[in-house]
Formats: structure tokens, C-alpha cells, sequence
């Protein structure tokens, strides 16, 4: 089985990706795609309405709170939709020299390189731009001033940077904004300030995204493709800033990621899935009898497989592979006793955080979803353990240590990680995941886009065929089409999903590996107890970077945590602006 439909590299030349100054970085990657098709292949067009130039003059500014601000700035020349692809900025009033305009409502200001917030100046202010998509939709831009919805940031000495982005949500009948557009349009507001870095105050080093769920996912896609050549041609449709006013190469590369439960690395996650959790149930698409229990156990076999060839190594350099196991699908090797450490740390930093009498509460969805949790106190930590234990005994205690072991992932995923999703997870067999909408090819055209998942319904269509739920629309030839067809901009469906794996710039088992510019900066956290994703896709994204060479990875799952902004211990906006301190300049 083939991981990608390219030739599969390995050990493919190494550059200095943490070197390469600001202005010079796209340099180093080579772009064979053409710009002579694309309407405004260069920085900016004469014939366009926008321009790339920050308006100094054009600030407005909270008194009260002392914030300069500015909304609705169009931040390429070639928009595809105005009312989304424009961003807001907002500044400590420390940063700017202002003086009030004729109009009585406007100022125009420059740089203040010595006006402070706590450690840092109007020179080295970290910029931090939300990435809010939950499954993968649309990042409206702010249409107003709202100082509660940034003050803690700006209090913090940050610049926020809110920039609208498209989604699967914001297709119409003549354009479609499904991927890559979000994180095309996400790298070229990060190009807009680097073009306008000279009039504009805080660090272009110092960007920092932050997400959760599809934003996490995005953020993430982001963080590990920066100035990759797949995203170029996208980028000149849209009029982005390819070069400075001196026809400098920019970047889109980001100094740091924070991502919570990031639903990513689509082209597999249907395998992941399975193997996970899939094939520890019997319910709904998994009951024996349907032609979906049959699809469940192919996919879970086929992910050992394709993660065997991933080639990853723990912290001490131990390759990482799955073998076969008596019990289950691949429940034996060092990956499998890799993922099982993993779930046993998350659970003793979990009694080590924590005092009881304790009342886990675990939320229901990422913030705003209106999905409700629940909350149980537990009076010991006996309790807790009891409780675990309920089914079976899968986790053993010693009172002495305070520490707890886990006995292997079935038992775990029956208690706690439960399958909620139905086989097929992402790229579904009707196409009706809202992944499928992620890579639609057209307003209401979900399309499949996963090879993997392709491959495995096609090695077994025959058997599937003899069940008598089975549609011969489910078969691998859908695939096909779908992945034959072309976008607006050219690209079949496996350049766009090649362009939507973080793996993909990440790992050596394709070829995107080392053409791009990953961030130096990652902090990962996820809920143990999500069924959203496999436990494996924080875990493979972890041990990629470390692989690849990036430094700062801080990654965490939180036990009796779900989907949601999942921290050990405190709220996720102050660990994040915590995190940022020790990450970036002063």
C-alpha cells in the first residue's frame, strides 16, 4: 500500500530551517508551480482595487482602555470573498506615536520602539492570531471593536491579529472555499504583515497561532508547511504578498503553534480510528452482520502498516512499530508500549495535579457548542481507581507512589475513548463526514480525498459486496473520481490533501519532508477522553517534530479531559499567554 501517490523518500537533504532569515526564507524552497495562469501572481496588481500597504493613518483608539485598533483591513489584492479575507489589528496604545486626524475619530501613528508592556516593547511584541474553525469552517473577521474579547492578551504586551479566513461553511455557487483556502488564506495574512513590517509594531519573528479542533488542526497544517511551494499557486491567485517592496522573497513560516485536540492528518485518520477505538466495539456501523463491521477491522489492520512506515522514534531513539498480538488487532511492539506510557503519564499527572475529595468534570465540546458534560466527585483516590475499574481491572495503584499503571489500550478504550463516530470517520463512505465537506469540489459537492481508506475498500469490495447493506456507490471507483477531479486552481485532490497533512512536511515517508519551514515553537494538548480522534494523532504529530529535529515540543494529553481547550491544571488562555513568555523575544 502506498503511503502517498508520490514516490515515497527517505533521508531527503537536510536544510538549516531554523537559519534562514525572515526576508530570504521562500527562497530556499524551489516552486516549479507556474504563476503565469494565476491573476495576480505578484505582490501587489495596479489594476486591483486593494492594496498590501498598511494606512498608518486610518487607527481609531480606545481611550479608556488605551488600544489602538484597526478592522477590516483587505489583506491581498485579489480577493476571492472581501467580507471574509480581511483582518483586525489591535495594539497596545505603549507601542504607537499617535497624533489625532482633522476627522476627530482617527489618528495616524508609527512606532513607538520604546514603549513597554511588562518585558517586552513596540519592537519584540509577540503577534498571536486566533485560528478559530471548528470542522474546519470559516474564521469570520471581526466586523467591530470589542476590547473584553482581547484584553488579556493586549494586557499581556501581545498584538492580536484577527484575520477572516474561508471554510467549508462559505462556499457559494461560483467559488468554493473548501482546503486549502483556510490555511491559504491564514498564511497570507501572516505575508500582509510581514510586507508591512516596517510600519507596524511588534516581532514578524515572533507569530504565534492558537486553535482547537478544526483551528488546532489548522494552526497545525500552518505551523508545519510554512513557505511550502504547494501552497504558492494558491497564494498568487489570491493576490497574497509573495515579496517586500524590494522584491524580497516573504515568509508564511510561524515562530510557534499552540494546537488543542487537533483533528488533522486526515489521510489516514479513518485507519487510526479503527485501530484505536473501532475495533474495541460492536455497536451501530461495528454490530457483526453489516458490511461496516467488516470495513472496521480492514481499516484498523491496514493503519499498523502505514505507521510501521512512518519510521518514528521515541525520545531515546527506539524505533516505533506495531506487531501482532494474540488478542486484537497489532496490540504488541514498541509504538503500542509508546502509546500505552502515554495514556499512563496522562493518568498519574492526573493524581499528581489533583487532591481529592475531587470532581472531575469533563466538557461535553469546545467551547460555545452547547454540548453539556458532566461531573462526578470522587471522595479517594480508591474511588477514582474503582471506578476506572468497573468493567475490568486495566489500571492497578500504589498508594506509596501515588501512581497508577494501565494494563493495555482495550480496556482503557471501553472505559474512557469510546468510538462516537461511525466507521469511516472523516472521509465517510456516503461522503457524509464533515471532512468530506472539508475537501468539497463545489457548494454541496463533498468529495472523498483519502488514498488510504481508498485502497482498503478497494483491496476488499468483493467481500464487502456480499452484504446486503452494501451500495455499489461505496465502492473504490467513487474514490477515483473524486480524486481525478481539479479545483479552480488546477490541483487534483491529492495535492490538496498532501497540502492539508502536517505529516506530509513533517515525516521522511514523503516527499514533502524538509521543503518546508516548521515552527520552532509547539505546545500540543489534548483530552485523553475524546472520541473525536485517535489517541495516536497528538501522539504521531509529538514524536514527527521531535523526529524532524524541532526542539520545543511541549505536549500533554489531559486525563477525564474530552474535545475541548484541555489544560492539567489553570484555564487554557493564561497557560497560553504563560506559554508565549518563554517562547518568544523580549
Amino acid at each position: 500500500m502506498d503511503i502517498n501517490r508520490r514516490t515515497v523518500v527517505r533521508g531527503a537533504a537536510a536544510m538549516a530551517a531554523f537559519g534562514i532569515a525572515e526576508g530570504t526564507a521562500g527562497a530556499a524552497f524551489a516552486d516549479t508551480s507556474s504563476s503565469s495562469s494565476s491573476p495576480a501572481s505578484s505582490s501587489s496588481s495596479a489594476s486591483s482595487a486593494y492594496s498590501l500597504e498598511f494606512d498608518s493613518t486610518a487607527w481609531s483608539y480606545d481611550a479608556a482602555n488605551d488600544v489602538y485598533y484597526q478592522i477590516g483591513k483587505v489583506y491581498v489584492t485579489a480577493p476571492a470573498a472581501t467580507d471574509i479575507e480581511n483582518l483586525s489589528i489591535h495594539v497596545p496604545g505603549a507601542y504607537l506615536r499617535a497624533t489625532a486626524n482633522s476627522d476627530g475619530t482617527t489618528y495616524t501613528a508609527t512606532v513607538d520602539p520604546k514603549g513597554t508592556v511588562g518585558e517586552y516593547s513596540g519592537r519584540t511584541a509577540p503577534i498571536v492570531i486566533p485560528v478559530n474553525t471548528p470542522g474546519y469552517a470559516a474564521q469570520k473577521p471581526a466586523t467591530s471593536y470589542n476590547y473584553s474579547s482581547v484584553s488579556q492578551y493586549l494586557q499581556a504586551g501581545h498584538i492580536y491579529v484577527w484575520p477572516g479566513l474561508r471554510g467549508r461553511d462559505t462556499s457559494t455557487s461560483t467559488r468554493s472555499d473548501a482546503a486549502p483556502w483556510g490555511v491559504t488564506d491564514l498564511k497570507a495574512a501572516v505575508r500582509f504583515l510581514r510586507y508591512n513590517r516596517s510600519v507596524l509594531p511588534g516581532s514578524t519573528d515572533d507569530i504565534v497561532l492558537f486553535g482547537m479542533s478544526g483551528g488546532g488542526a489548522q494552526d497545525t497544517v500552518a505551523g508545519a508547511s510554512g513557505d511550502s511551494p504547494l501552497y504558492h499557486p494558491y497564494l498568487r491567485t489570491i493576490g497574497a504578498a509573495m515579496e517586500d517592496a524590494k522584491g524580497r522573497p516573504l515568509s508564511d513560516a510561524v515562530a510557534g503553534v499552540m494546537a488543542w485536540c487537533p483533528i488533522t492528518s486526515l489521510h489516514e485518520a479513518n485507519l487510526s480510528y479503527e485501530w484505536n477505538m473501532g475495533q474495541f466495539a460492536s455497536t451501530g456501523t461495528r454490530a457483526s452482520g453489516t458490511w461496516t463491521s467488516a470495513y472496521s477491522t480492514d481499516l484498523a489492520k491496514a493503519w499498523p502498516k502505514y505507521v510501521n512506515r512512518l519510521g518514528l522514534r521515541d525520545e531515546r531513539g527506539r524505533r516505533l512499530e506495531l506487531t501482532g498480538s494474540g488478542d486484537g488487532i497489532h496490540l504488541a511492539g514498541s509504538y503500542y508500549d509508546h502509546l500505552i506510557e502515554v495514556i499512563t503519564t496522562s493518568l498519574n499527572n492526573f493524581l499528581s495535579d489533583n487532591t481529592f475529595p475531587y470532581t472531575i468534570t469533563t466538557m461535553g465540546g469546545p467551547p460555545g457548542s452547547g454540548q453539556t458534560g458532566s461531573s462526578t466527585t470522587y471522595e479517594t483516590v480508591d474511588d477514582c481507581i474503582a471506578h476506572l475499574n468497573t468493567d475490568s481491572a486495566w489500571v492497578t495503584y500504589d498508594a506509596a507512589t501515588n501512581t497508577a499503571t494501565v494494563s493495555g489500550l482495550a480496556d482503557f478504550a471501553k472505559s474512557q475513548k469510546n468510538a462516537n463516530k461511525p466507521v469511516g470517520a472523516f472521509d465517510g463512505y456516503s461522503r457524509g463526514q464533515t471532512e468530506n465537506g472539508v475537501f468539497a469540489m463545489g457548494l454541496n459537492a463533498p468529495a472523498h480525498f483519502a488514498p488510504l481508506t481508498r485502497d482498503v475498500i478497494k483491496a476488499n469490495e468483493s467481500t464487502y459486496a456480499t452484504y446486503s447493506d452494501w451500495d455499489s456507490g461505496y465502492g473504490s471507483s467513487a474514490y477515483d473520481s473524486d480524486f481525478a477531479k481539479k479545483d479552480s486552481v488546477g490541483k487534483d485532490m491529492a495535492w490538496r490533501a498532501d497540502a492539508y497533512n502536517p505529516l506530509y512536511f513533517l515525516s521522511p515517508a514523503f516527499d514533502g519532508y524538509r521543503r518546508s519551514r516548521p515552527a520552532r515553537h509547539w505546545r500540543i494538548r489534548t483530552g485523553i477522553m475524546q472520541g473525536d480522534t485517535a489517541n495516536t494523532t497528538e501522539i504521531n504529530i509529538a514524536l514527527a517534530l521531535r523526529n524532524y529535529g524541532i526542539r520545543d515540543v511541549d505536549f500533554a494529553t489531559v486525563w477525564a479531559q474530552g474535545h475541548t481547550q484541555a489544560e492539567r491544571t489553570g484555564d487554557s488562555t493564561t497557560n497560553f499567554i504563560s506559554w508565549v513568555a518563554t517562547v518568544t523575544k523580549k
